[in-house]
């Protein structure tokens, strides 16, 4: 029997009924520059593309 403040061990999940996600390349949304701004829900989001080829997204 769990008790309150006990942590679960493993999550169940229902396996094959989400669709996988898209697939998108980083060259097609920056397009050869470093730096491209989203907007997501009224909010600008910045993704910047490193010298090491690491991708940071900032708000």
């Amino acid at each position: 029997m769990a008790h309150p403040g006990d942590r679960l061990s493993s999550v169940s999940c229902v396996a094959g009924t989400a669709e996988p996600a898209p697939q998108v390349h980083s060259a097609a949304l920056l397009q050869g520059r470093s730096v491209v701004h989203i907007e997501h829900n009224g909010a600008l989001y910045q993704l910047r593309s490193t010298r090491l080829g690491k991708l940071i997204l900032t708000k």
